[in-house]
């Protein structure tokens, strides 16, 4: 197998390393064509007959492959050999007189807008920003357990937090829907709070009421949601679904006001009980 580049393979996507291991080392930079077939994309050492191929060059010397596959999520393939005008070459695509190499995984890419959230599931926190909390659930409708699930996995209620991500404030709002919603300083609890509410009711209803659809959204944005038809394969996005609803169903009980009991009725003792006819 030629010589492996000087690239961590822990910084770069595992099929695309492990097709330019199998390139000649050049002094400056390889070339991975990106290949597209009938809705589907693969990676090979040359251009791939019946597919629309694109040459991408690599350089040997950059510190982060750049990534080819695009956002997919998380999915297992297959890194096959073929012969081709006399030469071996390697791709992702079983094409006649293909050999099976090496199989492989691919997580998601970096960059992907999905995060676990900042805070930890712990118990409910009902002090923290209580009014604003009731106050935007009464303007928008939504559940206010739901707010506070999402601030509490979110940022932990802390208005200063700023995630790797560039998410802000208390909703951990990213710029560009902070800036949709008018807010005009991203740590005041009270703008955050208010937009991150409107723009959960807004996901609410572009996902027809469906909670677990909204959070996704939430977290990994509108479009992987729609591009998966549902909740998107990310390990970030899943772990982050799992920790709003169990922090939703704490706040729903913690919020919910004392059982009701019958009027001028007293409790039912042992002793009062073995007294009964």
């Amino acid at each position: 197998m030629p010589f492996m580049p000087r690239l961590l393979p822990t910084l770069c996507l595992i099929a695309q390393c492990l097709i330019l291991s199998c390139l000649p080392l050049s002094a400056q930079a390889r070339t991975v064509y990106r290949c597209v077939h009938k809705g589907t994309v693969s990676l090979s050492t040359a251009p791939e007959p019946g597919s629309k191929c694109e040459p991408k060059q690599i350089d040997d010397s950059a510190v982060q492959t750049p990534n080819l596959w695009g956002e997919m999520g998380v999915f297992s393939g297959t890194l096959y050999e073929r012969d081709q005008d006399g030469k071996l070459v390697y791709g992702t695509r079983n094409l006649p007189g293909s050999r099976v190499y090496l199989r492989f995984t691919v997580e998601t890419p970096e960059g992907e807008p999905a995060h676990e959230g900042l805070g930890k599931v712990d118990t409910p926190k009902l002090d923290r920003h209580a009014r604003l909390f009731k106050a935007s659930a009464k303007k928008t409708g939504v559940e206010d357990a739901w707010l506070r699930a999402i601030a509490h996995a979110e940022s932990g209620f802390d208005e200063k937090a700023e995630s790797p991500k560039g998410a802000q404030g208390v909703m951990q709002l990213m710029p560009a829907t902070a800036m949709e919603y008018g807010v005009t300083d991203a740590f005041s609890p009270a703008q955050s709070i208010d937009a991150g509410a409107r723009y959960f009711k807004m996901l609410l209803k572009r996902f027809k009421n469906d909670p677990a659809l909204a959070i996704a959204a939430y977290n990994a944005g509108m479009g992987a949601v729609a591009r998966y038809g549902g909740v998107p394969p990310y390990k970030e996005t899943q772990a982050y679904l799992e920790k709003v609803q169990l922090l939703y169903r704490a706040y729903r009980a913690a919020l919910s006001p004392p059982p009701l009991r019958p009027a001028d009725a007293v409790p039912m003792t042992d002793k009062l009980r073995t007294t009964l006819p």
